[in-house]
């Protein structure tokens, strides 16, 4: 029998030797090495995949601040006697509103259509609802960490003033703030006084998107405004 060691690899039952045996440490080495790059590779993609989300969290939210910026461009022009003025070229939605709460220092455009594209990119006002400013309930929904955040902040009482398509302000004051079923279909009835109801999904703090319940702000107009 030669002299020389045998090579425990070559075998090919590595794992099968003594544990006294001189070539037995080798594959311990191996398995703690193959230990440390998996979990080495286990931190790496949840490293990955949370900067991902992170990532995915301001583009959203700078999205959101750059259509405002573009929807703006095109309000100033709805203004100036045009109608259904689209902010980009290939644009299904328009600005309809300008939204401005004083007590949060928001002020927002509302977008024709409330669908999930359209919500993307502002707050989008629902068809088949007086458009805002006008005698009715028009009814208006945004996202709840983008456009329709301030929506936590408000206060019975506060004030909300709405800019008509030709330029006309109308004035309103918070008078109920609710959570609701989002199968609950009344606070869009067009019954009552004139008034603008704002809704977002609940509750603010929510990691995920949707959910079953709504939060409702409605504001009534004043008297002055008509």
């Amino acid at each position: 029998m030669s002299d020389q060691p045998i090579q425990s690899d070559a075998l090919g039952v590595e794992s099968a030797l003594p544990a006294g045996y001189p070539g037995a440490l080798a594959p311990v080495r191996t398995s703690h090495r193959r230990g440390s790059r998996m979990v080495t590779a286990l931190f790496m993609a949840c490293l990955v995949a949370g900067l991902w989300q992170f990532g995915a969290g301001l583009y959203i939210h700078a999205k959101a601040r750059f259509a405002q910026l573009l929807i703006a461009s095109a309000w100033t022009k709805t203004l100036a006697g045009q109608r259904a003025v689209k902010p980009w070229s290939w644009a299904d939605t328009w600005p309809v509103a300008r939204i401005h709460a004083p007590a949060t220092g928001s002020e927002l455009y509302v977008l024709a259509g409330s669908d999930g594209r359209t919500i993307a990119f502002g707050p989008g006002h629902m068809h088949g609802t007086p458009l805002p400013g006008h005698q009715g309930n028009s009814v208006i929904g945004g996202h709840r960490d983008t456009h329709f955040a301030f929506l936590r902040d408000l206060k019975h009482g506060d004030a909300l003033t709405v800019q008509r398509e030709d330029g006309e302000l109308r004035h309103f004051r918070v008078n109920d703030l609710q959570v609701v079923d989002k199968f609950d279909t009344h606070v869009a009835s067009n019954t009552g006084p004139t008034r603008i109801t704002l809704i977002t999904c609940w509750p603010f703090n929510a990691l995920q998107p949707g959910g079953r319940e709504r939060y409702v702000v409605s504001a009534v107009a004043t008297s002055a405004s008509y």
